[in-house]
């Protein structure tokens, strides 16, 4: 099995990876709150922890994986009264939207998506604990964590508490003994979601819930932490903070955190408006091609969003793609399957580069490496055992990742099918086709085997001329030793 190493926020150096029991691995990454439309900058986290996901299952890893739903919050209340609906009927809307968003994206299944609203008796209970240990007090109905009880707070963001009082804006509060001070447990107003506490009605503030779910169903200690970078603080920290209050447990063993998706260099936020839905983009580009861009640059790295920069990747995986038609037809769809050991001398510098911190560039870079040898392979005529090799290589490849390989239908014209035939009729019919401005599936057979009449008698710059009118009405073409593969884009 390939050794894992990856980079963690918490001690902000590479690591070996080792879980925590051997063989199974306890995951959890920060979900989405539900009161808009996802957009890139959400796809960017889910797409990578999908693969992060993918990759060690595949690994032979039992992986227990946790993505929760927010599903009452100050945005949902907010959106919920401007749109005249209930906030969980928003919600509901806005998780619907999530799983047609994500399933078009390929990603699958966590192993639990819990929702805060099905978790408040266990979140009632972590505030209890936190009370009880000194780490937390109520006022009025309202709870808060007491930032300065524990002396390890700031220890995943590196901020100080004087850091924190001179740079971060605070929220006022004349409840809190301290400005540094969060929400456990919000008293609820009028027409807000209630839920009955100790401390009278009210709802969970926004950290508890992750905290609290994870203990749940994780326990008190598990293997990785994931989420967007714009999470470490406050988010991350509170919830670390929560952990240690409540059990003294280390909590997340590994953080892993991913870049920001920017538009014209700016973070990408629901918030400021600065941000294309994901339904939008794909009516632009389809999603497939939405995943292979969010996985060219690596993980750690922002990712600035250009029309221009996905059309480089629908090119490129539009290539991919097209090399796999060529050989899916030259084999047929029933002469080999998957590769099923991860540990296949042909997989191999691509799980190496997984196993180093999911560098997802340089796994590409050897897909792509794939790809040629594979052009390479049918244009010297190799084996169809060759050639099944390097396909299924591929396509595990690609699996893992998880990008969707839609193949191009195809046809072919061999220099069999212009044997023994009328030299001077196919030219003559040929010929006066080339004036047509929309082609026949006929007419354009007729020009591709008129093209290998060329090719066979070496006529090479007619056969480029045929090409180049093939090309121009959206075909391509694909020689191998003995025929012409053609389809259109």
């Amino acid at each position: 099995m390939y050794e894992v190493s990856l980079y963690n926020s918490l001690t902000k150096k590479k690591e070996r990876f080792v879980p925590l029991t051997p063989g199974k691995i306890g995951m959890y990454v920060c979900g989405v709150t539900v009161y808009d439309r996802c957009h890139l900058g959400h796809a960017r986290a889910v797409v990578f922890f999908d693969v992060v996901y993918r990759y060690f299952s595949a690994l032979g890893y039992e992986v227990t994986f946790v993505r929760n739903f927010t599903d009452v919050d100050d945005k949902i209340i907010e959106r919920a009264h401007q749109q005249n609906i209930s906030w969980n009927e928003l919600a509901e809307k806005y998780i619907h939207k999530f799983y047609e968003d994500f399933d078009r994206l390929n990603v699958k299944k966590p192993s639990f998506e819990p929702k805060a609203t099905e978790h408040i008796e266990c979140i009632i209970t972590s505030i209890e604990k936190m009370i009880a240990r000194g780490f937390a007090y109520e006022k009025d109905g309202d709870v808060f964590f007491s930032v300065r009880s524990l002396d390890e707070y700031g220890m995943l963001s590196g901020r100080t508490v004087d850091d924190l009082l001179s740079g971060i804006r605070i929220e006022i509060n004349d409840k809190k003994n301290d400005p540094l001070d969060f929400a456990l447990w919000k008293k609820s107003k009028l027409n807000e979601p209630a839920w009955d506490s100790p401390w009278g009605k009210g709802r969970p503030g926004w950290h508890i819930e992750c905290t609290a779910m994870i203990h749940k169903i994780l326990g008190d200690e598990f293997d990785i932490h994931g989420g967007g970078n714009d999470l470490i603080f406050p988010h991350h920290e509170n919830e670390l903070a929560q952990a240690r209050a409540i059990s003294g447990c280390h909590y997340a063993r590994y953080w892993m955190h991913n870049g920001l998706v920017t538009l014209n260099k700016e973070k990408m936020s629901k918030s400021t408006k600065n941000f294309f839905a994901l339904e939008d983009i794909y009516n632009q580009f389809e999603p497939r091609y939405i995943r292979y861009f969010l996985l060219t640059k690596h993980y750690h790295a922002p990712l600035d969003f250009t029309s221009e920069l996905v059309g480089d990747a629908v090119n490129a995986w539009k290539r991919v793609e097209n090399s796999c038609g060529i050989v899916h037809n030259i084999l047929s769809r029933n002469t080999y399957s998957l590769i099923e050991n991860i540990n296949h001398e042909m997989l191999k510098g691509f799980c190496e580069a997984l196993s180093d911190d999911f560098n997802t560039p340089k796994a590409l870079a050897i897909l792509f490496d794939t790809v040629s040898c594979m052009n390479q392979a049918v244009r010297e005529g190799k084996s169809h055992k060759e050639l099944s090799v390097l396909l299924s290589a591929l396509e595990t490849m690609a699996s893992i990742l998880g990008i969707e390989l839609f193949l191009p239908e195809q046809a072919q014209v061999s220099f069999s099918d212009i044997e023994d035939i009328d030299e001077q009729k196919i030219i003559e019919q040929g010929i006066s086709c080339l004036h047509i401005n929309k082609f026949s599936d006929e007419q354009i057979k007729l020009l591709v085997r008129l093209r290998l009449l060329y090719r066979m008698k070496k006529d090479f710059k007619q056969a480029d001329t045929i090409r180049d009118v093939l090309q121009q009405a959206g075909y391509t073409l694909r020689d191998t030793k003995n025929q012409t593969i053609y389809f259109q884009l």
